[in-house]
């Protein structure tokens, strides 16, 4: 069969890495790709939000399944688009995509469904909310209501940042219509974990757990980022912590979309908080993480076609989801500067050091081939830097010894990431 992949990023290449080990599989397409996926798909330069252009391409390669990686996409009604012209598509339809679309949304949802989340307030007025502000109980969260590229969340201290917040949001519109409305919310405390599903609609069943590390800087220092790593499995998301949040979480949701007529299929990626009240969903994501999608797709076994066609067919019931019993360390090598400002353009070299090496894998996010044919820096975050382990010790060592098969001038990571689960 012939397969589509929408995005550009190290999540794409990941997929496309995911689907390339398909017996099913004769051909990838990528729109728009980038310079490592272009070495196992052929990629066309058709940005994400080109439908008319993406269903055109779809149609003229005969393609039988295109999967859409990224938010926007989703959250724009790309699914609906190719299904009304016949083509079979991985993700939710715009109506279940909002999701991730809508921050108010979901926490309405959340509400309503008695799932377990952070105590919250919608505005979409700011003077309202800052008058709300004026008796809440800090730290606090300030969060755009649609999508910010993972950068849409302010955590304040004191009501001074709180005020500087809404004008960053509301006023200024530094997220631009995403801040056209903002829900504030209780600040919880615990560790994050993420957790990654296939739905079908009826069926959820989740994937290996991971944890990422969205700050620029060593020590969560710095400013919230993409993503600068991750590691699976969380060592914290126990069997126990597992079966609470299916019963609790996981199936609740599923049910609460189709309950509102929003039947979900495709990904749902669970931001958890495990504090001391328990779990509690912190955010959705309706499509798979990144860097997170780059530690989980390795360590899965099942044929990633066969799960995706089951999602769509209302199958899922069907499939057992099976991952290696190891884990795995991702380690983003972005531009020096990420997330404000960075020099693009910049020759990478060493490519050729992750070829044969069995667990080490290197996933290009922001790159692509200059006019003399090498592969240069085009992004912030620029490859995720992936290594197996039989332990996240062992996997950690091997991540970052790979960091340094890699050279390019403006290079800069992460030194910590997955640093305290090792030394716990």
């Amino acid at each position: 069969m012939k397969v589509l992949i929408v995005g550009g990023g190290g999540r794409e290449h990941a997929i496309a890495a995911s689907v390339a080990k398909s017996s099913k599989v004769e051909k990838i397409y990528c729109l728009p790709g980038n310079a490592g996926i272009a070495r196992i798909a052929e990629c066309a330069p058709i940005g994400p939000m080109e439908f008319d252009k993406i269903v055109a391409f779809a149609k003229e390669k005969e393609v039988d399944l295109t999967i859409v990686g990224m938010d926007d996409p989703l959250v724009g009604g790309l699914v609906d688009e190719l299904e009304a012209a016949g083509i079979r598509a991985f993700g939710p339809r715009k109506n279940a995509a909002i999701l991730e679309g809508s921050k108010a949304f979901s926490k309405d949802l959340m509400k309503k469904y008695n799932i377990p989340t952070a105590a919250y307030e919608n505005f979409d007025d700011a003077d309202k909310a800052l008058a709300y502000l004026e008796t809440a109980k800090f730290p606090i969260v300030l969060k755009a209501d649609g999508l910010a590229l993972g950068k849409g969340v302010l955590i304040c201290n004191t009501l001074e940042e709180a005020k500087e917040g809404v004008k960053e949001i509301m006023t200024d519109k530094k997220f631009g219509a995403s801040g056209n409305t903002m829900v504030v919310e209780e600040f919880m405390t615990g560790r994050e974990v993420s957790v990654l599903s296939f739905v079908d609609g009826n069926v959820v069943k989740t994937m290996t757990s991971a944890q990422d590390h969205k700050r620029a800087k060593d020590g969560d220092q710095g400013l919230n980022t993409g993503g600068m790593g991750t590691f699976s499995p969380s060592p914290f998301f126990t069997d126990e912590i597992a079966a609470y949040c299916q019963e609790k979480l996981f199936q609740p949701t599923v049910d609460a979309m189709k309950a509102e007529g929003r039947e979900f299929k495709g990904i749902i990626f669970f931001g958890l908080m495990l504090t001391e009240d328990g779990p509690k969903v912190l955010e959705y994501n309706a499509r798979f993480g990144d860097p997170e999608a780059q530690v989980v797709l390795p360590r899965m076994k099942n044929d990633i076609i066969d799960v995706m066609e089951a999602c769509i067919d209302g199958t899922l019931d069907q499939v057992e989801l099976e991952f290696e019993d190891n884990a795995a360390v991702c380690v983003v090598l972005a531009s020096d500067g990420y997330p404000v400002a960075y020099e693009k353009g910049i020759p990478i070299t060493g490519f050729e050091n992750f070829e044969g090496k069995e667990g080490y894998y290197c996933f290009h996010a922001g790159t692509k081939v200059n006019e003399k044919g090498e592969i240069v820096t085009n992004g912030g975050r620029v490859l995720g830097i992936t290594a197996k382990g039989e332990t996240l010790k062992e996997a950690r060592a091997n991540a970052y010894k790979a960091t340094e098969w890699i050279s390019f001038a403006n290079k800069y990571m992460r030194h910590d990431i997955g640093k305290a689960i090792d030394e716990a």
